[in-house]
């Protein structure tokens, strides 16, 4: 397991390339280009730049999160063959840059969604909240208000300036089925999985979040058997998944560990996140703690090691603690807790003892039960 943790950029985030240094096992950055629309070519000095950052703090990009995916190719227009061309030739210049895996999502409109930013917990904490009647009853453009309301920081998968066209959109998805999104996401990844083939670079879709539809729009990886659809679109070792365990989480029925054991070796991009969930179907995102939430972490991560995952890993998601300030959802404090917790699992199920133990033990001078 390679940990590495999600870095929004200089300027925008609230967490330092000296902070996540400082997190033990971290070896390199989630990043992007946060700032350049969908669709958009990345232009190679600007992938350089955020290159030579990185180095400079002994951290690595070989992650990539995300390339988003144009609107006009989820939808299937006669403009989708332009933006693919600019998403085969940005994949080509972050290989060559070094990166190893992109994340990416096929979600029609909207990234994550959430009806809340700061639930308090009754520990004093705040979390990222799901409500199901509120998100029933609420306009989609007072829900894109709440997200962006002051503040200065981006909000991936909620750029004001794609939303602007909100009603444009919802329009041209009005009678966009299921099975047209799938064609769709099959035509894509026929144009972009050989190339990414090609150039050694694993192609990792995200799972929806939350996994089913919202606002009457159609969401089709949202489970175990939707997975193996997709892994078969276009069978390739290129073609993989971002395991969210956060995401498929907030369906009590998805089999979080028997994907992992299922699709290993397809996944090389782990996110590790709890959430409780609510009977009522509502949910709050919590502590990476297994008794904290709903999702068995303690099991998801013995399943990458029983499976002999070496892909990457980053913890989601976290509360935002001690009166931190920062990105909903991404401060520092609680994703370095999470790392944590996710290192204690790992090295109890790997069975690794303290150095000194260690060397003692090979000395003759300890012994062991």
């Amino acid at each position: 397991m390679r940990m590495v943790f999600r870095w929004f950029g200089e300027g925008n985030d609230t967490v330092s390339l000296e902070q996540i240094k400082q997190i033990p096992g971290v070896e390199g950055i989630v990043w992007a280009l946060h700032d350049l629309p969908a669709g958009e070519e990345w232009p190679m000095e600007r992938i350089e730049e955020m290159r030579r950052l990185a180095d400079r703090h002994g951290l690595h990009i070989e992650v990539v999160e995300s390339v988003n995916v144009h609107e006009d190719i989820k939808l299937g227009l006669p403009t989708r063959d332009r933006y693919i061309g600019n998403y085969i030739r940005t994949v080509e210049k972050l290989a060559k840059a070094g990166v190893k895996v992109i994340c990416y999502n096929f979600m029609p409109v909207f990234d994550w969604v959430r009806t809340e930013l700061h639930k308090p917990m009754e520990d004093g904490s705040t979390a990222l909240f799901f409500e199901q009647s509120k998100i029933r009853g609420v306009d989609p453009f007072e829900l894109v208000r709440l997200i962006n309301e002051n503040s200065t920081l981006t909000m991936p998968g909620w750029e004001p300036e794609r939303l602007e066209h909100l009603t444009a959109l919802f329009e041209a998805y009005r009678n966009v089925t299921a099975e047209d999104l799938w064609a769709n996401l099959k035509y894509f990844l026929d144009a972009v999985i050989p190339v990414a083939e090609e150039h050694g670079v694993l192609m990792a879709v995200h799972p929806d979040d939350p996994p089913w539809p919202i606002f009457g729009l159609p969401r089709i990886l949202t489970d175990q058997e939707n997975f193996r659809r997709f892994l078969a679109l276009h069978d390739s070792p290129s073609n993989g998944i971002t395991l969210c365990s956060g995401s498929l989480g907030a369906n009590p029925d998805n089999d979080i560990i028997g994907m992992i054991h299922e699709f290993s070796g397809r996944i090389p991009f782990a996110h590790i996140r709890n959430v409780k969930v609510y009977e009522n179907g509502d949910f709050i995102e919590t502590s990476h703690r297994t008794s904290d939430g709903s999702v068995d972490i303690r099991g998801i991560v013995k399943a990458y090691y029983d499976t002999g995952f070496k892909g990457y890993c980053r913890p989601d998601h976290g509360r935002h603690l001690w009166g931190e300030i920062c990105r909903p959802g991404y401060g520092l404090y609680d994703r370095a807790l999470g790392i944590m917790y996710l290192w204690g699992l790992w090295d109890a199920f790997a069975g690794r003892r303290p150095a000194e133990q260690a060397r003692k033990e090979a000395d003759g001078h300890v012994t062991t039960a």
